[in-house]
């Protein structure tokens, strides 16, 4: 018999969902026993200290409810995103429902036992998280730090075409800049070959202790501002009037979303039905909902002062003052908890009833196990990699060719691009030319929805390999990471400097993947790829303000180097090598500093396919050991600390010629650290073998001193010397913004000299020499505006 899901019938098992998953939501944030109030409530039963949050629960419990109803009667490919902060029961609530939940966690069934267990963990010592943490089914965004739900739902349904992420948004959340900032996502939705994101704004009034902005306009201006960022508004009130006039009968509510839900589901399948009908790729103005809803929806209407509570600020956490050690208002919860008529929901064993269970989604199609929210599930494909080495550059000797590695790399990238036509992508905040990944930019283009006009604009196309359109890394880094989360693979291309503005998002995105290992039925997830380029040595039109390498010190601070990689590759080659390492990682963070000036290129294909591999290697062509102890060992890593320490390297073997130089190129700087805190770094004897105990190490790095002082530290090594950047800059010219930092060949061969006693007794004029030359250059680039000779015309001619 078919059912009739428009019918007021079932409208009452939308609402009997609604009313049971609040039930549950309350008992998780205040019991561990009894959860059916069969006999008076008991101290002992209470939690210790209620810990969690009400105000955002039952309205978005609500939505849940209305979207198992769409997805029951249209067939629907969904899954759920809670942008709200704090809405930890919500999911867990509503998988438990529908089964979910004690088919992940068995020890959790759907009987009185396992009703009191599921009360029990929720924001408890062992069990589950107040946010929607990786431990949540359906989960794929924690929503702890505010503002990227709508951006993860956006990178998840592309390349998705059957998919409807149905993202909730706090009207708090609304306010930050990210989310703010991701109201342009649907410029970037092709609606042909990607899915749909129907954002619903939660509007119910109140933060932490203020109103909301958004909820004190009327929807006049609501409907005017969204219509003006593009979308197709439709408001929504539980208000009789306006938000302090009374509530609408919880029926009428429950009739006029049916109807609401219909409309814009509808509405979405219409777009998408005309746009690959008839091959329509103009932007459409998809819809959105506003739903105006008291903050702490059927809650406690007042406090003990005669405040209100519902419909205010105080319904925010925990509303009402009863804990195991505080029972004098328990009345006040029994009437809550009864207040949902928890008889009509679950039977006395407490299985939920048929009432309850009619709005239940079955199989894969419950968002609370939909593939797309747990890595793709089994559709997720692994990446399909081309031959690195057939984009390699080729040259007799070490520097003798001059590339930019950006525009080399962008080659392989078109053709990992051209391999995984629905499977990788890349993003920007309109740097991508910039940045000189021009052969993916002219192949791949930039996917936009907006008009073109040509010649004006350049490489636009309704589909693209490229989201670069839209100048904020907030937008790019969330859906990077919606995109992999739902098991695709991609990279986030923007300059050095500025991957700061989304450092604490990859360190989000680091804490979601360290606690979704734990959980044994979460798939795996692609790397997350994040390139650092126009680094803090070369910045020609930009200066000071673009000077920043410290998002390598701020991921090493996190000490996961299981999740977290930093690559410093020194040329082209090193980055191709590096790369498919990167592209083939599982569950990490891979950082790639790389430069994309012209620089020289040092290490065949083979030498940087060994340096990648193990991290970092000895370079016989740049020593003069001849594998005896050396009498300096000189390391770096990335472009100019390599080119510098070779330039030095140079100097001092024409100076010395009888000096012992051992020069380690590094490209995974994590290696360097000691195996306690890695336990993939080198060995305590091939460290020693490498930089032997007594033997000074001049290290060029590219980051911030304290970083490599720390893992030298860890190694229990005092005699390095780290020649870094030094928080000093300027517009200048590229060979000053070294000398400044004191990273250039003149100070490291100045350093090392004067590091070795035997040399420093006897090195007075080759010391004058390196500052006759640096003051030199201090007065060369003010006369001439441009680096001297002695500089930009020195080639490796080999020590040999």
């Amino acid at each position: 018999m078919a059912v009739d899901y428009d019918s007021k019938e079932f409208l009452k098992s939308v609402d009997a969902h609604w009313r049971a998953a609040n039930y549950l939501s309350v008992g998780q944030l205040f019991l561990m026993d009894n959860p059916l109030l069969k006999h008076d409530l008991k101290a002992s039963e209470v939690k210790p200290k209620p810990i969690g949050h009400w105000g955002t629960i039952s309205p978005q419990n609500f939505i849940y409810a209305h979207l198992n109803r769409v997805i029951k009667k249209y067939g629907l490919d969904m899954f759920y995103i809670e942008g709200s902060g704090h809405g930890g029961q919500v999911m867990v609530s509503n998988s438990y429902l529908d089964g979910s939940y004690s088919e992940l966690y068995p020890e959790i069934q759907q009987d009185e036992k396992g009703m009191a267990k599921l009360f029990k963990r929720f924001s408890f010592p062992g069990g589950s998280a107040s946010h929607a943490a990786p431990e949540t089914p359906g989960s794929m965004h924690e929503g702890g730090e505010l503002g990227y739900s709508l951006s993860h739902g956006t990178g998840a349904i592309l390349d998705n075409p059957d998919v409807i992420a149905a993202v909730e948004i706090g009207d708090g959340e609304a306010e930050t800049g990210p989310l703010a900032a991701s109201w342009f996502s649907d410029k970037f939705i092709n609606p042909i070959k990607d899915g749909a994101v129907l954002p619903i704004l939660q509007i119910n009034g109140f933060k932490i202790s203020n109103p909301t902005i958004v909820s004190r306009m009327s929807d006049e201006e609501l409907t005017k501002y969204f219509e003006g960022m593009g979308w197709h508004p439709y408001i929504i009130s539980a208000y009789n009037g306006g938000e302090f006039d009374g509530y609408k009968d919880h029926m009428q509510v429950h009739e006029e979303m049916a109807k609401l839900m219909d409309t814009v589901i509808e509405e979405i399948k219409a777009i998408q039905k005309n746009a690959r009908e008839n091959n329509d790729e103009t932007l459409p103005h998809w819809p959105m909902i506003i739903f105006r809803v008291p903050k702490g929806w059927t809650g406690p209407t007042t406090d003990l002062d005669g405040n209100p509570i519902e419909n205010s600020f105080r319904a925010h956490q925990i509303p009402i003052p009863v804990a195991q050690d505080d029972m004098e208002h328990k009345d006040m919860l029994v009437d809550w908890l009864e207040s949902y008529k928890p008889a009509e929901l679950f039977d006395e064993n407490g299985v939920p009833t048929e009432l309850v269970t009619a709005d239940n989604v079955t199989g894969d199609s419950r968002m609370a196990v939909n593939p797309i929210t747990n890595g793709g599930g089994d559709k997720a494909k692994r990446l399909n990699l081309p031959d690195y080495r057939k984009y390699a550059l080729e040259f007799d000797q070490p520097g003798s060719v001059e590339a930019e590695d950006m525009t080399e790399w962008a080659k392989y990238l078109n053709e990992i691009a051209e391999l995984n036509p629905d499977n990788f992508r890349g993003f920007g905040p309109d740097e991508t030319k910039s940045n000189r990944l021009f052969k993916f930019i002219d192949e791949q283009k930039r996917q936009w929805e907006g008009s073109v006009h040509t010649p004006n604009d350049e490489n636009l196309a309704p589909s693209g390999r490229l989201i670069d359109s839209q100048l904020s890394e907030h937008q790019d880094e969330g859906w990077l990471e919606g995109y992999v989360l739902s098991g695709r693979h991609g990279f986030f291309a923007t300059y050095e400097s500025f991957g700061r503005v989304v450092d604490s998002m990859l360190t989000q995105h680091m804490k979601w993947l360290r606690k979704a290992k734990e959980q044994y039925w979460r798939k795996d997830y692609p790397s997350l790829n994040f390139v650092a380029t126009s680094t803090v040595f070369q910045q020609d039109h930009n200066g000071y303000t673009h000077q920043d390498p410290g998002i390598l010190t701020h991921l090493y601070e996190k000490n996961r180097p299981d999740l977290i990689h930093e690559y410093l590759p020194a040329d082209t080659n090193s980055l191709l090598a590096v790369s498919q390492k990167a592209f083939t990682d599982r569950e990490c963070i891979n950082v790639l500093v790389t430069s994309k000036q012209e620089r020289p290129q040092w290490f065949s294909i083979d030498e940087a396919t060994k340096i990648a591999n193990h991290g970092l290697s000895y370079i016989d062509w740049a020593s003069t050991d001849q594998n005896a102890k050396p009498d300096v060992v000189f390391a770096s890593t990335e472009t100019e600390p390599t080119m510098e320490s070779l330039a030095a390297i140079d100097i001092l073997h024409k100076n010395f010629p009888e000096m012992k130089i051992r020069y380690i190129n590094v490209i995974d700087v994590m290696k360097l650290m000691n195996t306690t805190d890695n336990p993939e770094a080198i060995s305590d004897k091939e460290f020693e073998e490498l930089f032997p105990t007594d033997v000074p190490v001049i290290f060029a790095w590219h980051g911030y001193k304290a970083m490599m002082q720390s893992i030298w530290f860890g190694r229990n090594r005092s005699n390095v010397h780290i020649h870094c950047y030094e928080e000093e800059g300027d517009i200048t010219t590229p060979f000053d913004m070294r000398v400044v930092n004191e990273l250039d060949r003149f100070h490291l061969a100045k350093d090392a000299v004067l590091s070795m006693p035997e040399y420093a007794e006897k090195s007075a004029g080759f010391v004058a020499e390196m500052d006759r030359l640096l003051a030199k250059h201090h007065q060369y680039i003010r006369d001439n505006g441009k680096d001297m000779p002695e500089v930009t015309e020195w080639k490796w001619t080999g020590l040999k």
